[in-house]
């Protein structure tokens, strides 16, 4: 993955097939785009830092590093940030549209049927916080976009959460690569700590949703 990302890295298409994955993977959660927001993030790093190990250290500094590698990270960011509240609305909307529908198939899974009860109740009490943490569980997003659709929850309610949940998990994804890249390089080391670090993040996602229902229980 490292090395085809290499050779489209400094290209639009870098943009392209991150937006595309966090786009679809509301739909096809078993899909790696937060790994893959993590390759392109470790390969940008990993190749400034080539750069300015080559040559005249000061030229290659100035040329690849500080602002430009900088507004390379932002963009990515950016994109992924925005590809996240695009797939949110889009699986928002077809839920909306189709409630009864989505309604029957979440009412199959009593953990699906749990997690849109307790997304509106959070929700109604303001509590959407809920949002942002189920952007890093596995599949969570998933469950709130469907679940805010088949609810009927108003945009004002869904849109803002959606877009602070997007904006913080591309944001740590990045930085995961970006620190990754400029600490260890493109070797598999630098990458599987920032996707392990990714995964845990997401377990401990999970263990805080969850939190409210143990309260219950005892």
């Amino acid at each position: 993955m490292l090395e085809s990302l290499g050779s489209l890295s400094g290209t639009p298409w870098v943009y392209v097939i991150v937006s595309l994955s966090v786009v679809l993977d509301v739909f096809v959660p078993i899909l790696p785009s937060g790994v893959l927001v993590i390759a392109a993030a470790t390969t940008a790093a990993g190749t400034s830092t080539a750069a300015d190990a080559v040559g005249s250290v000061r030229v290659a500094t100035a040329v690849h590093g500080g602002a430009p590698h900088l507004a390379e990270m932002f963009s990515l960011v950016l994109c992924a940030a925005t590809a996240s509240v695009l797939g949110d609305m889009v699986a928002y909307r077809l839920a909306w549209r189709g409630g009864d529908r989505f309604d029957r198939a979440i009412g199959r899974s009593r953990r699906l049927s749990a997690a849109q009860e307790r997304l509106g109740a959070a929700l109604t009490r303001g509590g959407g916080g809920i949002v942002v943490l189920a952007r890093f569980a596995p599949a969570g997003r998933s469950v709130v976009s469907l679940g805010a659709g088949v609810a009927h929850r108003t945009v004002r309610e869904f849109l803002p959460w959606s877009a602070l949940a997007g904006l913080a998990w591309a944001a740590y994804s990045v930085s995961l690569g970006y620190f990754g890249g400029q600490w260890l390089g493109t070797s598999w080391v630098g990458p599987a700590l920032s996707v392990l670090a990714l995964f845990a993040a997401g377990s401990a996602a999970v263990f805080l949703m969850r939190r409210p229902e143990r309260r219950a229980a005892r």
